[in-house]
Parts: structure tokens; sequence; C-alpha cells
């Protein structure tokens, strides 16, 4: 892992001197700036007259070459990288759990039993202390809820960010380890432009909706996180595709969220029911009828929301 990071790094900064060679230096002969650095990466030269500006710099990326990404992979002698969503950052040796050698072969019932107990100190001593643990704990918790709302590995590692500066800024004394591993969740996927409300990240975690909002509004001023407004238009294309609405009502259910919004009518208004209220207003002119509580049980709102943002919107559209 630290090879290649020094690989990569040693890329970037090659490709930051040259960038700067050429904006601080000229050919001393013709005065010309086009500056070039060779494919071995070993001098600097003059692109109109040829003059060797620099030779014999320092290649600080490896020594083999590749061609295709298959050659890459296989010259690389490298780890996984390094993640936030491991309490150790996935630094640490793990031993295997199948019981077998280097070769594929069994092994015997004593070596067995030498692995097992060897797996279980394994386990004990990748957590020194008690906050160690309770970070582990966390990040597993960030993990399942990030995989049952199917959202991507992104997500996961700014909210294992999140939480990890909430830890060093000593946030979650007074709260629960859940409560705040959900909130960094939520307040992840606002960041990443994920479309996932409140109602559904308090589905899969094991904290009610009002500790995690309590806490998510706390930790998101402690931490300074400028947050912005979600757009409803995010929510469509979800919810119409778990509808099995066509592309033509999306469409339109966008056009009405746009022609709406810029009247002012999205303000204090929940995203996801606006959104739903779009999409039935959509299908119905679109001749793709759905009932409202089809729509409220995707979008997880009331029947009523829908009917009074539906109401306002074609209003507003001028749709009789």
């Amino acid at each position: 892992m630290k090879r290649l990071t020094r690989e990569v790094t040693g890329q970037e900064s090659t490709q930051q001197e040259d960038e700067t060679a050429k904006q601080r230096r000229s050919c001393p002969e013709c005065e010309s700036t086009s500056l070039s650095r060779s494919a071995d990466g070993s001098e600097i030269s003059c692109d109109s007259c040829g003059l060797i500006l620099e030779d014999e710099i320092v290649d600080r990326g490896p020594e083999w070459r590749a061609f295709n990404a298959a050659e890459r992979d296989s010259k690389s002698r490298v780890g996984a990288p390094t993640t936030q969503t491991m309490h150790d950052k996935g630094l640490t040796t793990t031993i295997d759990w199948k019981n077998k050698d280097a070769y594929g072969r069994s092994l015997s019932s004593e070596k067995r039993s030498q692995m097992n107990r060897l797996r279980k100190w394994q386990e004990r001593i990748r957590t020194k202390d008690a906050g160690e643990r309770n970070l582990q704990f966390a990040l597993s918790e960030t993990d399942r809820m990030a995989s049952s709302l199917g959202v991507p590995r992104s997500v996961r590692e700014v909210a294992s960010v999140l939480y990890r500066r909430a830890l060093e800024e000593d946030l979650i004394r007074g709260r629960s380890i859940e409560g705040v591993a959900t909130s960094t969740l939520y307040a992840a996927c606002r960041m990443e432009g994920i479309p996932r409300s409140l109602d559904e990240v308090a589905t899969v975690s094991r904290v009610d909706r009002m500790e995690i909002g309590r806490t998510y509004r706390y930790i998101a001023h402690e931490l300074s996180l400028e947050m912005e407004p979600v757009d409803p238009k995010k929510y469509v294309p979800r919810f119409c595709s778990e509808l099995e609405l066509s592309e033509e009502v999306q469409a339109k259910a966008n056009e009405i969220i746009e022609t709406t919004a810029a009247q002012g009518m999205l303000s204090g208004k929940s995203p996801t029911g606006y959104a739903a209220a779009a999409i039935y207003a959509s299908a119905l002119l679109c001749n793709e009828k759905k009932t409202q509580r089809e729509v409220a049980e995707v979008a997880q709102v009331t029947e009523v929301t829908i009917r009074n943002r539906y109401q306002e919107q074609i209003g507003a559209m001028g749709i009789q």
C-alpha cells in the first residue's frame, strides 16, 4: 500500500514539476516557453529548438512498464487500498477462515486448532481499547445501513470520515453510537447527492426518526457542514422506476417541479412529498395513472401530502 501511495504521489509530483517548469522557465536559446518531458521522465527539452534543459532527473514512478490494465495489475506489488470504513483503515492482517494451506490442501486437526486460536487472538488485538471497539462497532453499523439503503462506496467513506471527525471533537459523548452513525450516514447521502430521505434512513436504523434528526442537526452544526436543500428532481428517477413509469412521465414530472419551484412553491415543503405529487400529476397527464396510495407507499409519505402538493402544483401550472 505504501508503495502504491509513493507511485501515485510520485506521478502527481512529476506532473506538478512539469507545469511549474513550463510556467517559470523558458529556453535560453530561443526563449520559447514550450517545454516537454521525455517519455521516460529523465529529460526536459525545448519543443522549438530541441535544446535539453535538464537531464538525469529522478524518476519517482515504478521501475516496470505496463501497456494494459491486466499487465499493470499483475506487476503491481501492493495490497488493498486503505479505507476509512474500517477502524484500522484496513492495514492489519486478516487470517482467512478457510482451513487450507497455500496449495489448497486441508490442514490437520492440530493445525486447525492452532489457526482457530490465532484467529481469536487476531480479533482481540485489532482493537487496543474501548474507543477502538466502539469505532469498530459504529463503522460496522454504518456499513450495514449503507448496504440496506443501496448507496455507493463513496457515501460509506464520507460517512466514516464524518464519524471520525465527530469522535475527535468529542461530539458522541452523551449520545448513542447508533444515533451518531445513522446521522453521519444521512449527512453523507446529502453531501454526495444521493437521494435518501430521513424516513428511509430511519427504517434501516436501530434508533427512531426523532433522535436521528436531532443528532443530525447537532452534528451538522458542530462540524460546520454546509448542506444545500435537497432537490426533489433527484427522487424522480428512483420513484418512477419503482412505479414502472415511462421516461415521458419522468420528464413531465421534472418540468412540473422546475416550473412550480421557480414560483417559490418549494420553500418549506418536503422534497419527497413534492416529488411524489409531481409524479402523480405527470402520470395523470401522460395517461399512466397511478393511485395516490401507490405513489405514497413508494415515496413513504401520506396521501394527504400528495393531494395538497398536487393541487398546488396543477394550480400553478394552470392545468384544469
